[in-house]
């Protein structure tokens, strides 16, 4: 399967240069340190970048306060310290791997808004988990659109794990009530319960997820160990404001972000850890199922932060 880049290291670093790029060498540096100009176009390129408006005057700001100070003088100044309030930024948050159970199964709720590609990355996350020599069973608790059904089910049997579906129409919590039942008798390592895609402006489909919730929480104590919401990386700020959404329905512990290689504005890994506290956990680089990694903040800083 063709990879973005040879080598590990240098497509994980390319990939964020490519996803971000700054470009930070091209900001005009004055003699002295930043001035005036020179913020005003650091700011509208974290901006373009995605960085969202709370990471960027918070960025700005710093890069101010340095060169007030006489800390930020010339561009080499200027990435470093933009580089360690960015990585001051991902770390803050919780944890970014992912959380497993004490004993299993581990539960994995994912959600998310319809066309982010989160049927393919359940598919992605189960080949992911059953590379590591874990056992891995998928339900599908989407009960309305089978097709979807059909496919995540081809998908899952591709990635080695286990298959549950409702009944056509039913209730999609006896899914996952169903589907824990299972996982317990069978002794499955992990269970990824993937719900149906819904607009998070609507209410009716957000209470269902919450009953989803609900049910796998009464059944087994602990679940869900992660509520992963899967955004598409693509669509900017509008993730920010799906993530606040789901916030309010379920309590999401890490992001999926999907579709990073499709023209994507990587600064939105920031923006989310900065005005949500919820950390990306996982990213999609790829139409294949090993096209799924951990998410890795050096990597990150590397690509954004490193001339090459």
């Amino acid at each position: 399967m063709a990879r973005l880049f040879k080598r590990e290291p240098e497509r994980r670093k390319g990939l964020w240069k490519r996803v971000v790029d700054l470009a930070l060498t091209d900001v005009r540096v004055a003699a002295k340190g930043m001035d005036h100009e020179s913020l005003e176009e650091l700011e509208e390129r974290l901006l373009a970048a995605d960085f969202g408006v709370n990471a960027t005057l918070r960025l700005v700001g710093r890069v101010e306060d340095a060169a007030r100070r006489g800390t930020a003088r010339g561009r080499t100044a200027l990435r470093d310290t933009l580089r360690a309030e960015v990585r001051a930024i991902l770390s803050g948050g919780r944890e970014s791997h992912l959380a497993a159970a004490d004993a299993p199964p581990t539960v994995y709720l994912i959600v998310g808004v319809n066309g982010t590609g989160k049927t393919t990355s359940v598919a992605k996350l189960a080949h992911y988990l059953h590379r590591e020599g874990r056992s891995v069973m998928v339900a599908a608790a989407d009960t309305f659109r089978a097709g979807a059904v059909e496919q995540l089910e081809l998908w899952a049997r591709r990635a080695g794990a286990d298959f549950i579906r409702g009944q056509q129409g039913g209730d999609p919590a006896s899914v996952a009530f169903d589907a824990i039942e299972a996982a317990v008798a069978r002794g499955t390592e992990v269970l990824l319960i993937d719900t149906a895609g819904r607009l998070h402006t609507n209410r009716s489909l957000m209470e269902e997820l919450k009953k989803i919730d609900r049910v796998v929480r009464r059944r087994l104590e602990g679940a869900p160990h992660e509520t992963l919401l899967v955004l598409d990386a693509t669509v900017g700020q509008n993730g920010v404001r799906q993530l606040e959404s789901f916030r309010q329905a379920v309590e999401v512990s890490g992001i999926i972000l999907a579709k990073l290689d499709s023209s994507a504005r990587g600064g939105i890994v920031v923006a989310l850890e900065e005005e949500q506290g919820v950390p990306v956990k996982l990213v999609g680089v790829g139409e294949g199922l090993d096209d799924l990694e951990t998410f890795d903040a050096e990597a990150f800083l590397d690509g954004v932060f490193t001339d090459a």
